[in-house]
């Protein structure tokens, strides 16, 4: 590319990308913690430029991913299926394994019937939007995940709906806005069950309760629920003992479930009308023979052990205490994620380096992730790691902390 070129790129559409310096900038101080690629794994401990790492930031939370029958489920299908099903479900890309994977789903779940998409972040967009159309009202958490976000967009945008968003967790609120909606309008109230960030639960007991009242349906994004709260780890529902009450959760394939994808659980006669509404599943090829394989088994593995679930509260409950004990300041909870708050940007990078050089792997989230100065450590464990692994956390954060003046 000559400089003509170059120079004009640089001032027209793409400029914002030219002049867009901050990652390049951590780079240089040595301290990126992005995109950094994993050579192995073994569940806890993953290799990462050729040597061992702990890993304390997956979201793999039963530590299914490498467990020998998610493995040899998906050698089978990729056999059996080959490695696509070359159409969407609407037409050519539904194999038995769909079904099956929909029917035990729904079972497990309470519900009358099952749905998958291709990807879980394609979930939500795939059920909200089809769903509300002009003159309906969704109500949000203002904490809810992109996705939702995302969908909520799609949806007020394409079908003209109006996006209400209420206050984190904020029941006061929320009964505030239903208040303003008319009479007879449709209402869907959109939730995270365990928001992503903080890993704290939405109150659905008192939601639910609202809902009723103002005549809403409610959708729960179950997608840091299943598998780590409710009974046998059937999510958010389940855990407040509301399952009939909850018209639709949705969740991904990428946590507990170890593999590519996401389904909706609701009643039959909806489930009926996504399948054939809803654009993200009629214009999408359909999750891969492999994919929907390994959710499969990973699912069976969970009926057949929830005492992971157990392990999993254990592990988490463990380090949350250690470093809480330590003196930073870790945010209340039970769900698998253990949010250490740092504040600065900068120190934040620092502590993950010093973790990372250490043999330690954990997330680092910023704003705009958090608010503007409440940057963080997203820890995330797993039911698969050991005592062992979770000491070693806990005396690497002891060391690098104290080092970096972060605690006494």
């Amino acid at each position: 590319m000559d400089n003509t070129q170059s120079t004009t790129k640089a001032l027209g559409l793409f400029k914002k990308c030219y002049d867009y310096t901050r990652a390049d900038d951590v780079k240089a101080a040595g301290i990126y913690p992005y995109f950094r690629p994993i050579e192995e794994s073994e569940g806890p401990v993953v290799s990462m430029e050729g040597k061992p790492v702990v890993m304390a930031g997956s979201n793999n939370y039963l530590g299914l991913t490498t467990h020998p029958e998610v493995k040899e489920a998906a050698i089978k299908a990729l056999e059996r299926y080959g490695s696509s099903c070359s159409g969407s479900r609407y037409l050519t890309g539904t194999i038995d394994l769909h079904v099956e994977l929909e029917t035990e789903l729904a079972a497990f779940m309470g519900k009358e019937a099952a749905l998958l998409f291709s990807t879980g972040y394609q979930t939500g967009q795939g059920v909200i939007s089809p769903l509300v159309g002009r003159g309906d009202f969704i109500i949000s958490d203002k904490d809810n995940h992109a996705s939702i976000v995302s969908g909520n967009l799609q949806a007020r945008g394409g079908m003209n709906v109006t996006v209400v968003r209420y206050k984190h967790n904020d029941m006061n609120d929320l009964e505030r806005r239903l208040k303003k909606i008319p009479e007879g309008a449709g209402k869907l109230i959109v939730t995270d069950g365990v928001f992503s960030t903080f890993g704290n639960i939405t109150n659905l007991d008192s939601l639910n309760q609202l809902a009723r009242q103002y005549e809403a349906q409610i959708l729960v994004d179950d997608a840091h629920a299943f598998g780590v709260i409710g009974e046998g780890g059937r999510g958010t529902a389940s855990e407040f003992g509301v399952v009939n009450d909850v018209d639709l959760t949705i969740c991904t394939f990428s946590k507990t479930l170890a593999s590519l994808g996401g389904f909706v659980v609701g009643d039959e006669r909806v489930i009926n009308y996504l399948k054939h509404h809803s654009p993200a599943l009629i214009f999408s090829a359909s999750p891969t023979p492999a994919s929907v394989a390994s959710a499969l088994a990973a699912l069976k593995v969970l009926k057949r052990q929830p005492e992971l679930v157990n392990k999993l509260a254990y592990n988490a409950e463990k380090v949350r205490k250690g470093l809480t004990q330590l003196g930073f300041n870790v945010l209340p909870g039970r769900t698998a994620i253990v949010p250490v708050i740092i504040g600065d940007d900068t120190k934040a990078f620092r502590l993950w380096k010093g973790l990372y050089d250490a043999g330690i792997f954990v997330n680092v989230f910023i704003s705009p992730a958090t608010p503007p100065g409440k940057a963080m450590m997203r820890n995330s464990f797993m039911a698969s790691h050991e005592d062992e692994h979770l000491d070693y956390v806990i005396d690497t954060y002891a060391k690098v902390g104290r080092e970096l003046g972060l605690i006494d």
